[in-house]
């Protein structure tokens, strides 16, 4: 059975009057910190082959196209943590009923801030970034994270990742070509603001890069990869570990030989498949619904 019956009455449901959904679950996609809204797209294909009405709407300011983002990336300069999470609130709550959140890198702690906020009947945060509360950085991730955190200017700036460190950080489990590639079909400038708030939130009591772990919520998939430079899968154990005290269903896997670019490189489908499972564990599926 799936769980969204108990989520807040804001999101009605549509009946037929058949005792089937007149529209079909939403998955709400949200990327990370250098990729584009489109690198969601092979997941958009297969999601809706499986039934759902799936989507992936970019940060705020992020234009439509990723030649675009990457020739006017400006107005996403000043987006922190803060911002982008207001926006996909503001997002879900047009939609006619509480969506499945997959989220990848920055965009998986925003799954999960969004699921802990009653935003959503279920979510898949994958090598989400660590929230407070998460202690220990692994050196893979501090120096990946350097380049950016040294001038303290790169806070209210634009930042590009060039495709050497894409490969050496991002990428590092597939070929310099495959990797090449990647770059130049999914990766666009980033705001340098959200690494600084995750960089300092277990120094800043307010800090917007939270999770309240023990908040009634819809199942929660964390997944990290084994090769994971950006994000260590060390680290996602480590959050996994924040809810073991929840009432409510979380689950932790590991994409083994996979780095950061597990959803967007060859190996996407095995991620993809490994959300689609968990779904299919919790009833949340189009096919559970019109039972």
């Amino acid at each position: 059975m799936s769980p969204v019956g108990s989520l807040p009455a804001r999101y009605p449901f549509t009946d037929s009057g058949t005792g089937e959904r007149d529209d079909p679950l939403p998955v709400v996609f949200i990327h990370g910190l250098w990729l584009h809204a489109s690198s969601w797209d092979a997941w958009i294909e297969l999601f809706r082959d499986r039934g759902y009405d799936a989507m992936a709407p970019g940060w705020p300011g992020e234009p439509g196209s990723l030649t675009a983002a990457n020739a006017f990336p400006g107005p996403m300069a000043r987006t922190g943590v803060g911002e982008a999470l207001a926006h996909y609130e503001g997002f879900i709550a047009g939609l006619r009923r509480p969506p499945v959140l997959v989220g990848h890198g920055l965009g998986g702690l925003l799954a999960q801030q969004l699921l802990a906020g009653g935003m959503a009947a279920g979510a898949a945060a994958i090598s989400p970034i660590r929230f407070r509360g998460v202690l220990r950085p692994a050196p893979a991730q501090l120096r990946s994270a350097l380049p950016v955190l040294w001038n303290p200017l790169n806070r209210r700036r634009i930042l590009r990742q060039s495709p050497q460190h894409f490969h050496r950080d991002v990428a590092n489990t597939v070929s310099e070509r495959e990797s090449n590639d990647l770059h130049a079909t999914c990766v666009m400038p980033a705001p340098g603001r959200p690494l600084f708030q995750s960089a300092a939130a277990n120094l800043n009591p307010f800090s917007p890069v939270r999770v309240d772990t023990a908040a009634a919520r819809g199942p929660l998939l964390l997944a990290g990869a084994s090769e994971d430079r950006t994000v260590p899968a060390s680290v996602v154990r480590a959050a996994a570990r924040r809810y073991r005290s929840s009432a409510s269903s979380t689950e932790y896997a590991e994409i083994g030989g996979s780095g950061h670019s597990l959803v967007i490189d060859h190996g996407w489908r095995i991620t993809a498949e490994t959300v689609l499972a968990f779904l299919s564990r919790h009833g949340l599926t189009p096919e559970a619904e019109d039972r």
